[in-house]
């Protein structure tokens, strides 16, 4: 018989599970090529303005396969609802029965995609981070700090938000453990920090070419349609390294998808993050070199992460 799981089941869960190591292990599967991930599904809403994302697939010879549907609202705050929804569903592999369904209201699609930004922090940081700079102040802004932490401790943040009402509310949320400081433009953000993180939905470009400094890593977590873009196309083009969580989605979504429409970059530049973190290499950036990670989020993170709190669950 399926069983349901509920958020608060799958919160539970999620305590006694790395995650970030469940997302590495799904990643370097994907770019070995042992995973079966097809095109993301789309819907694309103009009034309210919203996304609804179908992401499915399987990692071969594993014991379950994921569809995952989750969706973002923008406007949602104004009727006090989370712009996040969403549900997992996991089949048996062998059989294809309907395994679960995880009501898990989009939370763990905010947890992956806060785990591969930790995880791409954890293999591609500078050395030593002086300062991380947030642009958003949403749930996933909340989440990308709170999950650097386990690999790449930094307290010292720099937070940018088109609201600076909830720029406020957010270093209230984070509370005394960071040593945030609000500033007025996505410059000073840049000017502060060598470690930056993009959290927003815009479609214009937040962060310039020439505001970020050499020794940077910017990871990319917006940007996950063809309409959307935190990142200046010149910056792909002033960046001595290209991540891409996915190749293939890449070229219909995010940063990157920008950058080569814009002649920016060329294709040959880009490296796939699986291939990346086993690439010696790479790694920790030094202090003349920038690096750019697009996260579009890949089918194969909600198939680990849905996995892994299933058999958890059931132990």
């Amino acid at each position: 018989m399926s069983r349901i799981i509920n958020l608060n089941e799958i919160r539970i869960a999620l305590e006694s599970i790395d995650v970030i190591a469940a997302i590495e292990h799904g990643f370097i599967s994907y770019s070995r090529g042992y995973s079966v991930v097809p095109p993301v599904g789309e819907l694309l809403f103009e009034n309210p303005p919203g996304d609804v994302h179908i992401k499915y697939g399987y990692i071969k010879n594993d014991a379950y396969y994921v569809i995952k549907i989750a969706s973002g609202f923008y406007e949602n705050q104004k009727l006090g609802i989370p712009s996040g929804q969403g549900l997992m569903l996991l089949f048996k592999q062998e059989t294809g029965e309907l395994l679960a369904v995880l009501l898990d209201e989009g939370h763990l699609t905010d947890v992956r995609t806060a785990a591969a930004g930790a995880l791409c922090a954890k293999h591609f940081s500078p050395k030593k981070i002086t300062g991380v700079g947030i642009i958003g102040t949403g749930v996933q802004a909340k989440l990308q700090l709170k999950f650097l932490q386990k690999h790449t401790p930094c307290k010292k943040v720099y937070l940018w938000g088109r609201d600076e009402y909830k720029a406020q509310k957010m270093k209230e949320f984070m509370g005394d453990e960071y040593d945030i400081t609000i500033v007025s433009s996505c410059s000073e953000v840049a000017k502060n920090s060598n470690l930056i993180i993009t959290t927003t939905p815009s479609e214009s470009p937040l962060l310039l070419a020439q505001d970020v400094r050499k020794g940077t890593l910017i990871i990319a977590v917006g940007s996950d349609t063809h309409s959307k873009q935190e990142l200046e196309s010149e910056l792909m083009t002033k960046a001595d390294i290209v991540i891409a969580d996915s190749l293939s989605q890449s070229e219909s979504r995010g940063e990157i998808y920008r950058a080569v429409l814009d002649k920016a970059i060329s294709r040959d530049k880009i490296v796939e993050l699986g291939t990346a973190i086993q690439d010696q290499s790479l790694g920790e950036l030094n202090d003349d070199k920038i690096a750019v990670i697009d996260l579009t989020g890949v089918a194969v993170q909600d198939i680990m992460i849905a996995s892994a709190v299933y058999s958890q669950l059931s132990k």
